[in-house]
């Protein structure tokens, strides 16, 4: 059964949620303010939290930056109408996805279940180990080595990166990674790529400003780099 920590001080709002998300059959565990998440996911593993920004004590995003210094567990960001600024800060930070309120509960049951779905493809996928000059991309632990600086990542820039190496030279559009990686279903805009891409690039390249892995075809897509 996996474990969901849904984090809203919207008390009316976190009770019908975690009944919704408990009749799907999963466990979940409830916090009301920043501080009490965090307190919650050290005291013992989860395997999605589902994070609004608004939070007193401690704001979503400090939550979110906390969670990846630790650890990678995938983070589904709850943010206002409107708050583009905060989305896009939110994914640079970490998150996964991000859903703007109201929402309908059946549309985040349908986040909820594409995440973890990913999260356990991605897990069984068999070993493979892409190398390529400095970089090592290992498909069965999911680590990343640069040289011999582990790098960390989050699940979603794995998924990413490990799919566009998968296909060296294949060009990608943004409307194509959102499909595969996100869901066909997910309604976020095609920054959300742009984003993660620039944030792998951050993460592994020498120099960000000229890729050498992660490459561009200007009005079409990314692609990784053919392998010689």
């Amino acid at each position: 059964m996996s474990r969901i920590l849904l984090v809203d001080d919207e008390r009316m709002l976190v009770k019908g949620l975690k009944r919704s998300i408990e009749q799907e059959g999963y466990e979940v565990l409830t916090a009301y303010d920043g501080q009490s998440a965090l307190e919650l996911i050290r005291q013992g593993p989860v395997d999605l939290i589902v994070l609004d920004i608004m939070l007193p004590k401690i704001n979503g995003l400090d939550v979110c930056r906390e969670i990846r210094k630790e650890r990678e567990t995938p983070i589904i960001m709850l943010t206002a109408k409107g708050e583009d600024v905060d989305k896009i800060i939110g994914l640079e930070l970490g998150a996964d996805d991000y859903l703007t309120k109201p929402f309908n509960t059946r549309e985040l049951l349908a986040r909820i279940r594409a995440v973890l779905r990913r999260v356990r493809q991605v897990a069984s996928k068999s070993v493979k180990i892409i190398k390529t000059g400095v970089l090592e991309i290992d498909g069965d632990k999911q680590k990343v080595l640069l040289g011999r600086q582990k790098v960390e990542l989050t699940a979603r820039e794995f998924d990413l990166l490990f799919l566009l190496a998968q296909h060296p030279g294949r060009i990608y559009t943004r409307e194509k990674l959102l499909e595969i990686l996100w869901g066909a279903h997910y309604y976020g805009d095609l920054r959300t790529v742009d984003v993660h891409i620039r944030r792998l690039r951050e993460k592994i390249e020498p120099n960000p400003k000229e890729p050498e892995f992660l490459l561009t075809r200007w009005g079409v897509g990314y692609y990784f780099k053919e392998l010689i």
